[in-house]
């Protein structure tokens, strides 16, 4: 039975020894910081004169924006600006900016199961980043009341509705298509 280490070792040295007479040159080893730098650097210069740099996007130009900021985290916020990225914050900036816009996305629901299901299930969200212990800024979004969000949600959504309910042109709910046989009845 043989050790794999033994195995190992003897073929480094079986790989270094055909490296050997192939000839191939060994990696270079720099003794000093200066040394890199100045391979660094002779390398870019010949990319250069290559043209391998000629046509990158935003040459010649200046970064916007670098001047005006004085955010530290300024490229991270226009990467999430530029490339549209969503859910990215911590539990408690996005429930903090959910809750800003609370009332426009209550008012795009059609009914009122609808809109007690989403402002229950923002408050089960609450209250779980708030027993959460990852980090991060500290969750101050305040659950909602779901019974007087319902009801200013019935407020808003009558004051959009046009008056008359029954009593609108056409004799069915405003807003709805009346079936033309109604329309034909009503015209007899």
């Amino acid at each position: 039975m043989s050790d794999p280490r033994s195995e190992a070792a003897r073929y480094r040295a079986e790989k270094e020894l055909a490296e050997g007479e192939r000839g191939s040159a060994p990696s270079p080893q720099w003794s000093t910081r200066e040394e890199r730098w100045a391979v660094v650097e002779a390398s870019i210069q010949q990319a250069i004169r290559r043209g391998e740099f000629d046509d990158l996007p935003g040459a010649g130009k200046p970064l916007e924006g670098l001047v005006a900021s004085s955010d530290p985290d300024w490229w991270i916020k226009r990467k999430i600006e530029r490339e549209g990225l969503s859910g990215m914050a911590p539990p408690a900036i996005q429930l903090r900016t959910e809750h800003k816009g609370m009332s426009a996305t209550l008012d795009e629901l059609p009914r009122e199961a609808d809109v007690r299901a989403h402002l229950e299930d923002f408050n089960a969200r609450v209250r779980s980043a708030r027993l959460q212990l990852e980090g991060g800024p500290p969750v101050v979004t305040p659950t909602l009341d779901v019974e007087a969000e319902v009801s200013a949600w019935r407020d808003r959504r009558a004051e959009r509705a046009p008056s008359g309910g029954a009593d609108a042109p056409g004799g069915g709910v405003a807003g709805t298509a009346v079936p033309w046989w109604r329309r034909w009845a009503r015209g007899r």
